[in-house]
């Protein structure tokens, strides 16, 4: 169910970009169980941190080197002891854990969503 309708402007006020995952730690001092992530979304943005509560999917180690989607000029928010930078997108699955959401094939660091 869509609860308002935006205009075309609008959407483009959130800037969401594609970056790789380049470092990720568990991230034991959130309330809810969760990892850091590392992310480089490319020259113009760079790296930004951020916190996912994605433990239930995936496993700390193999999340380097997996393209996302992010939210990239939400300000930046205290977790814990840990400064979240932009916001990691992602989908409820059949159990309501979350799924990352990323491009199906590679593209570069940085790309904005059109």
């Amino acid at each position: 169910m869509t609860e308002k309708t935006i205009s075309y402007n609008e959407f483009l006020t959130v800037d969401v970009r594609v970056g790789t995952i380049i470092k990720a730690e568990s991230f034991p001092e959130a309330r809810r169980p969760a990892y850091k992530l590392w992310v480089d979304f490319g020259d113009d943005v760079g790296v930004k941190k951020s916190s996912a509560q994605i433990t239930k999917v995936y496993q700390v180690e193999n999340l380097p080197g997996q393209q996302v989607m992010g939210v990239v000029n939400f300000p930046a928010k205290q977790i814990g002891p840990f400064m979240s930078e932009c916001l990691i997108l992602g989908f409820a699955d059949e159990n309501g854990d979350i799924v990352l959401a990323g491009p199906k094939d590679k593209v570069p660091n940085g790309e904005r969503m059109l």
